[in-house]
């Protein structure tokens, strides 16, 4: 029997199992992983041979070791103000704290020559006022889709020798038993004392399984619906240079609705993502000068929150997501000129377009696609943002649809992140309690510090 399993080896999961070896190195650690290993995950499209997602068992862009956030373009926002609710669960100044120190592990694992940026006195600030628009105080450490690999390789390699992972085993189910859990995993049971699901993502619909089984209560009201944006990165470069990743919220005048940016990626490129079975579209950017591309992408996206009776949200975003695939085969991309004049885009204004796309995908038409009152509030946003960025508003600026912002069902967890179960734990963004990378890996380590302490 191990003192503690860990389901899934993303963000969550590994800043556990690390932090596990540093409080007390005594605890056995099981990590068990659904995907593969790092230097296994590879997603086939190559933009040539393979240029749409093949749908792959499991996906590697969203499954494996180092999960969604070992792919992606490595952005570890150091505040409260968004990625999550942690601090309702630790307090303010014990989240700051604890995504600090996820910081200075991820400094000493190679990340140090990444720059750290902060919003809080950005001159950025005022002028966004003057328009609406409100800029959210976070420090930004940028470490890059090369360099976040070569860390977490950094970190498994810390890790092999003092916790067992596996790879490749789907946790099937899960049993209470005395004194303990019973992990079912490929025809193969584990057992263990202490039982931590850090799923992540991809894992929101299993999670809400075995938390109906188990009695657990979840909840589930929100949605984020959206576009990724793409333009010359020249337009944004007087903002991204100073700020990098900025956060920029705005409530729309038409439907008084909450949009914000996400995601930014100066000199990035745009990419698909498979989320059970349904393509999305994300952002990446690189450290390495040699990777970077003429063009900045980044999110817009629109908070839907619903009420009762209505509970499906998540469903809802697939459904809109569905369409989109319907109609392009995986993701459509319009110009912005072509959407607020109710035009289709073609191939032929494609190729007439001075913002050369990034990512390989079907010219269409999002008003088919995505519900009235979102796309508006896209719009309206796009036209407030070019107040400050002027060019965003421009004929050729690329919008891909659609990018969903799925929220997992929120777990009834205490403040230490301990279900109604005892000795069951939910953490990191397959909890509901964090979305983001730096939030995931806080509470990873907040936990490890209480099962440490627990096995002294």
């Amino acid at each position: 029997m191990y003192d503690v399993i860990i389901v899934g080896a993303g963000a969550s999961g590994i800043f556990t199992a690390y932090e596990l070896t540093k409080v007390n190195p005594d605890v056995k650690v099981l990590v068990i992983e659904k995907g593969h290993s790092l230097e296994k995950r590879k997603c086939p499209i190559d933009g040539k041979k393979i240029k749409a997602c093949i749908h792959c068992k499991v996906c590697n862009i969203m499954n494996g070791y180092g999960g969604a956030g070992s792919l992606s373009d490595g952005k570890y926002n150091i505040t409260n103000n968004f990625g999550g609710e942690l601090f309702k669960y630790v307090g303010n100044e014990e989240a700051i704290n604890l995504m600090n120190y996820v910081d200075e592990v991820l400094c000493t694992m190679g990340g140090s020559e990444a720059k750290l940026y902060s919003t809080a006195n950005s001159n950025l600030k005022s002028k966004a006022l003057q328009y609406d628009l409100h800029l959210l105080d976070a420090k930004v450490r940028h470490l890059g889709t090369d360099r976040n690999l070569v860390i977490l390789a950094n970190i498994y390699e810390y890790l092999k020798d003092k916790v067992e992972i596996l790879f490749d085993k789907e946790v099937f189910d899960v049993n209470k038993i005395e004194n303990g859990f019973e992990v079912v995993s490929n025809n193969e049971t584990y057992t263990c004392k202490d039982l931590v699901l850090a799923t992540g993502r991809s894992g929101s619909k299993w999670i809400s399984k075995i938390c109906d089984k188990l009695g657990i209560r979840t909840e589930s009201n929100r949605v984020d619906i959206g576009v990724r944006v793409e333009l010359p990165a020249e337009v944004f470069e007087h903002i991204t240079k100073e700020v990098y990743e900025s956060k920029i919220v705005y409530k729309t005048k038409k439907y008084n609705d909450m949009v914000r940016t996400f995601c930014m990626n100066p000199h990035g490129e745009v990419v698909s993502e498979n989320t059970n079975g349904i393509i999305t579209v994300n952002g990446h950017s690189y450290s390495d000068p040699k990777l970077h591309t003429n063009n900045t992408n980044f999110a817009l996206l629109v908070s839907s929150h619903f009420t009762e009776p209505f509970k499906e949200s998540n469903e809802y975003g697939e459904s809109i997501a569905k369409l989109s695939n319907m109609l392009g085969g995986g993701v459509l991309v319009q110009r912005f000129g072509d959407l607020v004049n109710g035009r289709r885009t073609n191939d032929r204004r494609m190729e007439k377009s001075f913002t050369i796309p990034t990512l390989k995908a079907t010219p269409g038409d999002l008003s088919l696609v995505i519900p009235k009152r979102q796309l508006d509030d896209i719009i309206e946003m796009i036209y407030a943002l070019n107040n400050i960025a002027p060019g965003t508003a421009n004929e050729d600026t690329l919008l891909y649809g659609v990018e969903v912002k799925f929220y997992n069902s929120k777990v009834e967890v205490n403040n230490n992140l301990e279900t109604k179960v005892e000795g069951l734990y939910a953490l990191g963004d397959g909890s509901g309690v964090t979305h983001s990378l730096s939030q995931a890996s806080a509470s990873g380590v907040y936990l490890a510090r209480i099962l440490g302490e627990k096995y002294k």
